[in-house]
């Protein structure tokens, strides 16, 4: 057995500068492979463009069935222009607290799981044997986890669970909202700002259309997740003050939940904001898993122990690689999470609690136990 530890593990993680965009994953993506090697895991490191990778890792088991998979994404967002009272890459701890970008959201969940594995890695091979999927470019999109199922399918086994390391305090969530981003293009005629009458202005085409967005949508609540919910994010129009403007840009950014399908909404708003052109930047399902699963059962009388709040079935409002690799995996059960907080996620000086981490890895141990005792 090789013991990881999982902070110093994690400290690791956060000192490679995988912000994205512009997207750097390849150092990290290395490291963690080599690491993995060391454990036993097959590995295999899938590039999808410069300095960009993903890493498929696989502790096969003997036992028969589908595996116990686990995603977390390697890449992390912007620094922001605030000013860091700890230096984002440099891990330091203080108080208790591990600071750096993507200390949260989420390399101390990938550094939680692989100790958690390394403990037990001759258990796991007795049994259905464990899949690792470690993304780059999940922050813009999920690019990588599109990229690896568009080109190396056959990495993605079929899986009897999945696991997805995001920051959830460690608390069972079943899944996660959509997101349907949409850019709208508006047109116009340009003429003299003096002249407006000789033009047509499409930053008043634009609003135009807004206009009718606030009372738009997109379906029912769901029972859990809540309603949708729909956000315009951004508009330019306009080059100088003296012209009338020809053209102006828009995005949307809406919040799905099971039961809206995405192709149906966008007609819908096709049809609604007409004549404005719309095209799609962003177009990620929802997912969930009933709490009443067999496997999420088990995994949520494992995690009482470690949840502050009553219990109940929640879920999270941002989106994950789960919405790529549930399908691609054969629809398995799904949880989020990770000891990151979630309320962290992106905020200058970002950190993950030590005791969290500590905790994520017996949590992630109880349910390697499980899985192994069960398959």
């Amino acid at each position: 057995m090789t013991h990881v530890d999982p902070i110093a593990l994690a400290r690791k993680l956060v000192a490679f500068a995988t912000v994205n965009p512009p997207g750097d994953e390849q150092s990290c993506a290395r490291y963690v492979a080599g690491v993995l090697d060391e454990l036993g895991f097959d590995t295999t490191l899938h590039a999808f463009g410069e300095r960009r990778f993903n890493l498929v890792a696989t502790l096969a088991g003997a036992g028969g069935g589908a595996p116990l998979g686990f995603t977390g994404h390697l890449d992390v967002v912007p620094l922001g222009t605030a000013a860091w009272e700890h230096d984002p890459f440099a891990g330091e701890i203080h108080d208790g607290r591990l600071y750096g970008r993507g200390t949260s959201d989420m390399k101390a969940g990938i550094a939680a799981f692989i100790a958690a594995c390394a403990a037990a890695p001759d258990a796991l091979r007795r049994g259905s044997g464990v899949h690792l999927i470690l993304t780059g470019g999940e922050e813009t999109g999920c690019d990588g986890a599109k990229a690896l199922l568009a080109a190396q399918p056959k990495l993605l086994q079929p899986l009897g669970a999945l696991i997805v390391g995001e920051p959830t305090a460690n608390r069972v969530l079943l899944g996660h909202k959509g997101a349907l981003w949409l850019r709208g293009m508006a047109h116009g005629v340009t003429a003299h700002g003096a002249m407006p009458d000789k033009g047509v202005n499409a930053i008043r085409v634009a609003t135009h259309a807004l206009a009718k967005l606030w009372d738009f949508s997109a379906g029912s609540a769901h029972e859990v997740m809540g309603a949708p919910t729909l956000n315009v994010g951004t508009i330019h129009g306009g080059l100088n003050v003296n012209s009338v403007p020809d053209r102006t840009e828009f995005t949307i950014d809406m919040r799905t939940v099971p039961g809206i399908e995405h192709a149906c909404v966008t007609q819908r708003l096709h049809q609604c904001l007409a004549p404005v052109e719309l095209s799609p930047i962003v177009d990620l399902p929802p997912v969930y898993s009933e709490p009443f699963d067999n496997w999420i059962a088990h995994v949520l009388e494992l995690a009482r122990p470690f949840d502050e709040l009553p219990a109940g079935p929640r879920t999270a409002r941002y989106f994950t690689d789960a919405a790529v690799l549930k399908p691609a995996t054969g629809w398995p059960p799904t949880i989020l999470l990770g000891p990151g907080e979630p309320e962290l996620a992106h905020k200058t000086d970002e950190y993950c609690r030590v005791d969290r981490i500590h905790a994520a890895v017996e949590l992630y141990r109880a349910i390697l136990h499980d899985w192994v005792t069960r398959s």
